[in-house]
């Protein structure tokens, strides 16, 4: 198995200016996440940035930096941008690592990439977890996916699909006991031909109701993969919060985590 990580990396930031660049432990964001990718079977990590500052961070801690238009319009646009660059085949695979998670765990990278090489009539995979709560089930910043039996996506949705009707109506709290209803977590593995269709498409109606990206490759019959995720997935770094918690979980265990 050979794949490529891909971690785009941005300034700005609504929340938290300066995201990448966020002191973790004595170390800039971006380097945990660097580390935590390097933990995978990927053939090779790079950063993609658009900064001259991340890249000099990265440059300073010996990792893999690729500069990028500060244009695009979407993470993926960055994403096959970087492909291009690396002359990366048609037939190659990359992994999306996002740039705000420090804690993703390596088991995590090499089984979405492990999950779009088993299926070569993919053009994407990507991962899901159970939901066990009605109120994340109807959170709209929560994002649902419903699959068939071969675990390809059916749709991906903010609103609460699929709706268990009769439970529900009958009094009953919480949701049924067997999981029927997935979160949908954003780590993606891709194919680089399916990136380079993909930058040529103009947004798809369904995507911009949902301001779903992914939706955009439903919308033109490519198939996305979805796996059950076999290991916790730790949040990601959004808000000053999320950024105290992961300060809190490192000083905990003095250094880089083991997930």
């Amino acid at each position: 198995m050979s794949f490529t990580v891909i971690i785009p990396a941005r300034f700005g930031s609504t929340r938290l200016p300066g995201k990448p660049l966020l002191d973790i432990a004595g170390q800039p964001m971006v380097q945990h996440v660097y580390q935590q990718a390097g933990g995978s079977n990927a053939a090779r990590v790079v950063v993609a940035t658009d900064d001259s500052r991340i890249e000099a961070a990265c440059e300073s801690f010996g990792g893999d930096v690729v500069m990028t238009a500060a244009d695009h319009a979407s993470g993926t646009d960055r994403l096959q941008e970087v492909a291009q660059q690396l002359r990366l085949a048609d037939d190659a695979v990359v992994v999306n690592v996002q740039g705000d998670e420090p804690l993703i765990p390596p088991g995590l990278i090499n089984q979405v990439a492990e999950a779009l090489i088993a299926h070569p009539e993919a053009g994407i995979a990507t991962l899901c977890e159970a939901i066990s709560t009605r109120e994340d089930l109807q959170n709209p910043n929560i994002v649902k996916v419903v699959m068939d039996q071969q675990g390809r996506a059916l749709y991906f949705s903010r609103a609460p699909i699929p709706w268990p009707r009769d439970h529900l109506a009958s009094g009953a709290e919480g949701l049924p006991a067997e999981p029927y209803c997935f979160r949908h977590i954003g780590i993606y593995a891709y194919r680089v031909g399916f990136l380079n269709q993909f930058v040529s498409w103009d947004s798809a109606p369904l995507e911009r109701l949902e301001q779903l990206e992914q939706l955009r490759a439903m919308y033109h019959g490519v198939p996305i993969q979805v796996a059950l995720a076999n290991a916790d997935v730790p949040g990601g770094v959004d808000t000053e919060e999320d950024l105290e918690r992961v300060r809190q979980f490192f000083s905990q265990v003095k250094g880089r985590p083991r997930l």
